[in-house]
């Protein structure tokens, strides 16, 4: 079989924790079960870097995901073809997570519960954000109850777009987060929850309000020692008129909205012209095509 899993950006600028999308940008996960063993093979994004055994994050889902629906745990191959950026804040751990535990509902023979696909990849990623966007498709609210992984999903106004801008550098997560201020000003947090709920309406129906719903207080600019380009590209777009905000922990940029070719990428970065992936993780029979 055949599983099809979407990058996503998280935050989207006041979005904290919260706010998920999905975009066009996959990885594939082709699953062959048989034997008693597992073999692992990666292509495109981490080939070379990442683990072949058991440890792998999508071996992990796998299993997490068998053991939940009480399947037996049968041998596989896995074989990742790779195209979602490691490290530059497009959720491509979330991918892993969250296409490994619906392959598992596919090596059991199931339909895919989304729900509860959420929940256990909340389990493993620790914040549900870009996991909830990779499961569900489109735009996410996630939150947590508890401990429990939760999100609903909006459907984005037509026509909307994201341009990436993916610079070669990496920002690791525990890095960006620890950056982070333990207290922010009361006048700062009152900010974003208004543009917070100004960017509900602009992705779903109100898309020339981005660049003002898209105005961050509580994370970007406390994160500018670990991405310093990152932030200036961010504030050269945003004066041209520009939706732009850093994908969630970075370095990744994304700009939301109509896509804008007279703002080509700064040297040594890479651009990616998307759309929003509206289903989320998929899971096919390769052989019923």
């Amino acid at each position: 079989m055949r599983v099809r899993v979407p990058a996503t950006s998280a935050n989207l600028g006041p979005g904290f924790d919260a706010f998920g999308l999905a975009l066009t940008l996959y990885d594939d996960l082709i699953v062959t079960p048989g034997g008693s063993g597992m073999t692992v093979q990666v292509t495109g994004s981490g080939e070379g870097e990442v683990p072949l055994d058991e440890s792998h994050l999508v071996v992990r889902s796998i299993r997490r995901g068998l053991e939940d629906l009480g399947a037996a745990v049968p041998g596989f191959t896995l074989r990742c073809e790779n195209r979602i950026p490691h490290g530059r804040g497009l959720g491509s751990s979330s991918a892993a997570i969250v296409g490994g535990l619906a392959a598992a509902y596919g090596l059991a023979g199931v339909p895919v519960d989304r729900e509860r696909l959420v929940v256990l990849a909340n389990e493993l990623e620790g914040h549900p954000d870009n996991v909830a966007a990779a499961a569900l498709g489109g735009f996410t609210i996630a939150w947590t109850e508890g401990e429990t992984g939760r999100a609903v999903r909006l459907a984005t106004t037509d026509g909307l777009a994201a341009v990436a801008y993916v610079p070669d550098n990496r920002v690791l997560t525990k890095e960006a987060r620890g950056l982070l201020p333990g207290v922010v000003p009361h006048t700062d947090a009152s900010a974003n929850s208004g543009k917070a709920a100004l960017l509900v309406a602009a992705l779903t129906t109100r898309p020339e309000l981005l660049l003002t719903a898209t105005e961050d207080r509580l994370h970007q600019e406390y994160r500018e020692p670990a991405m310093p380009e990152s932030l200036a590209l961010v504030h050269k777009l945003r004066a041209s008129g520009l939706a732009a905000v850093v994908s969630g922990a970075g370095p990744t940029v994304v700009v939301l909205g109509a896509a804008d070719r007279s703002c080509p990428p700064p040297d040594g970065w890479e651009r990616h012209d998307l759309r929003i992936d509206p289903v989320g993780v998929q899971v096919w029979s390769m052989e019923a095509g």
